[in-house]
């Protein structure tokens, strides 16, 4: 029980009348009576309302997706024969915000309702939202109830889930998400899928006019790409990858893009698979095409973290040699910011050709971005250190500038990237290897 506001407003009452009992002692015992009144009556209400009235029972999805807001839903019921103001607060995981909590409604007696909120995971894994915490006013208003209702509901943590079902819905439409080109969806002459009407961004060469002249519109032909081929994902899970932006690690944001490359392959028909590596092999998911690809990925690597180990590019490419024979298009995530690490990384990226095909996924930096631009707006405090650190800003974007043209006078592919515009930027570059056949 916490007393309410109106008792304490309550006892304020006696406490002025016992300041007065200093100048006419006559009124301590009208003092002393009110009181044992107000005790009595705070007694009274408190062993009214020492039943339990609120039931709360949650509705959370299995599966939770990071950095997106997730719904979950209380089925709150009184049991009282009167009207209830209820709130109600609930345990969330540590890695776990709502900005909607606590929730509050109005019951009638014996009343029902349905309250949502959303809860935003930052970590991936396996977590329990925990126990429901409610609170009510007494029959007399003099006490605010509350007590702890127990509950477990164990949630997984998973890459970005919502994007792919995004997609997917968009894909049924025969629409394209945003910052996905459309134009590049199309393969070479070579597989013809079907005609349909004329778009805006199609080739005048696509147009079927024998097909335009029978049906009286511009009619198109659409090659698809083609498929059966394999694409692997290596995820450097080191120390660099632990750096966030927009309150998700590096590697969350691989791992998101991964994810919904995945599924867009395994659409078209190609194979995927996934490969994890810090100082060893921390998890793999092997070649599968169809519907369990990006199943098989999110089951592979929704627990994996990054942390401090440094980077072993030698163990994940020997690890692929091992695991993968045909030609494969290798995408690999990673941040580099040293001569040692980038003059490994050239070599192993070399090794890989011309068998398979490489495609470097640098993640930049935002930040050092900004300080080598200038738009940083450095405090006052740093105004002194400015001119160094831009310098500094700008000598790591001229190593990795030079790193990418290295990589690609060898023939590797590259695509330096901000983490925010990494997904749509990756989804074109592989619809862009398809369509010109270079795997």
């Amino acid at each position: 029980m916490v007393p309410s506001r109106a008792l304490v407003l309550l006892f304020a009452g006696p406490l002025v009348l016992s300041f007065f009992t200093l100048l006419d002692r006559g009124l301590l015992v009208p003092m002393l009576l009110t009181d044992a009144a107000i005790a009595l009556l705070a007694l009274t209400d408190a062993l009214l309302a020492r039943r339990r009235l609120v039931t709360v029972v949650r509705r959370a999805p299995a599966v939770l997706s990071i950095g997106r807001p997730n719904v979950v839903s209380l089925d709150v019921r009184s049991l009282a024969r009167r009207k209830l103001e209820v709130r109600v607060q609930e345990d969330l995981f540590p890695s776990a915000e709502s900005d909607e909590l606590p929730l509050e409604v109005d019951l009638p007696p014996r009343g029902h309702a349905t309250l949502k909120y959303r809860v935003t995971p930052s970590r991936r894994g396996a977590h329990v939202l925990g126990d429901h915490h409610v609170r009510y006013p007494s029959p007399l208003g003099l006490w605010i109830r509350q007590y702890t209702i127990a509950a477990r509901s164990p949630v997984k943590v998973y890459p970005d889930l919502e994007a792919v079902r995004g997609y997917e819905l968009l894909a049924r439409q025969d629409r394209d998400p945003a910052g996905v080109r459309a134009s590049r969806r199309l393969g070479g002459e070579s597989e013809f899928a079907r005609l349909r009407e004329y778009r805006r961004e199609d080739e005048y060469r696509s147009i079927d006019w024998r097909a335009t002249a029978r049906r009286k519109k511009l009619i198109a032909r659409e090659y698809q790409l083609e498929s059966d081929q394999n694409v692997v994902f290596l995820i450097d899970a080191g120390r660099l990858m632990t750096a966030e932006f927009a309150n998700l690690s590096l590697f969350d944001h691989a791992l998101n893009a991964t994810l919904m490359l995945s599924h867009v392959a395994s659409r078209g028909g190609d194979k995927v698979s996934m490969m994890a590596f810090a100082e060893e092999v921390l998890a793999y998911a092997p070649l599968t095409g169809g519907a369990r690809a990006t199943r098989k990925i999110v089951q592979a690597g929704y627990d994996i973290e990054p942390d401090l180990a440094p980077t072993n590019y030698r163990a994940a490419f020997e690890a692929l040699a091992v695991r993968v024979k045909k030609r494969t298009l290798v995408v690999l995530f990673t941040q580099v910011v040293d001569e040692v690490a980038a003059a490994e990384l050239e070599k192993l990226m070399r090794g890989l050709l011309p068998r398979h095909l490489p495609l470097l996924v640098l993640l930049r930096d935002v930040d050092v971005d900004a300080l080598a631009l200038g738009h940083a707006g450095e405090t006052r405090a740093l105004s002194g250190v400015g001119p160094y650190l831009r310098g500094a800003a700008a000598e790591i974007l001229s190593f990795r500038d030079k790193l990418v043209r290295r990589l690609k006078q060898h023939g590797a592919l590259v695509l330096d990237v901000a983490p925010g515009e990494l997904t749509p930027a990756l989804i074109n570059r592989y619809l862009e290897i398809k369509a010109r056949h270079l795997l």
